[in-house]
């Protein structure tokens, strides 16, 4: 009889310590999520009120400092000099002729680099598009 009530206790499962352990793990991904940081160029575009949904697969940075950063889909930033940029916006018409080109330039960036990049698509006859935040309100109809 004594073996028997051993041999029952021995067969319960305590849920407890399984709990403990899902929580922790749940604890553990919740705080180390928190340190992936995305990969990309700090870039503060101007505002706009009008904004269009669709994503491109192309896409040109200019920082603050002028330095232009270039990317084809998901692809990282990688930095461009400008006589490589003619290059880059070749090789992306060839890839998809019918696709526009992102151009995220910084706010402080001057008109006229921002003219250069539009330039050089033009004589490419590349679409590209400045990309821009929404407004704050005050610009909405």
């Amino acid at each position: 009889m004594a073996l028997r009530r051993q041999h029952d206790m021995m067969t319960v499962f305590n849920m407890a310590s399984m709990t403990d352990v899902i929580f922790l793990l749940l604890i553990f991904f919740m705080v180390t999520s928190t340190f992936v940081f995305p990969s990309a160029l700090e870039v503060n575009l101007p505002q706009s009120g009008e904004q269009t949904a669709v994503k491109p697969g192309t896409r040109v940075w200019i920082d603050k400092d002028l330095n232009l950063f270039a990317a084809f889909g998901d692809e990282e930033p990688k930095a461009l000099r400008s006589d490589e940029l003619m290059t880059f916006l070749q090789l992306a018409q060839q890839n998809s002729p019918e696709a526009f080109i992102a151009l995220y330039a910084d706010e402080e960036v001057p008109y006229g680099k921002i003219v250069e990049v539009l330039d050089h698509g033009a004589r490419l006859n590349v679409k590209i598009v400045l990309a821009t935040k929404p407004a704050s309100g005050k610009y909405k109809k």
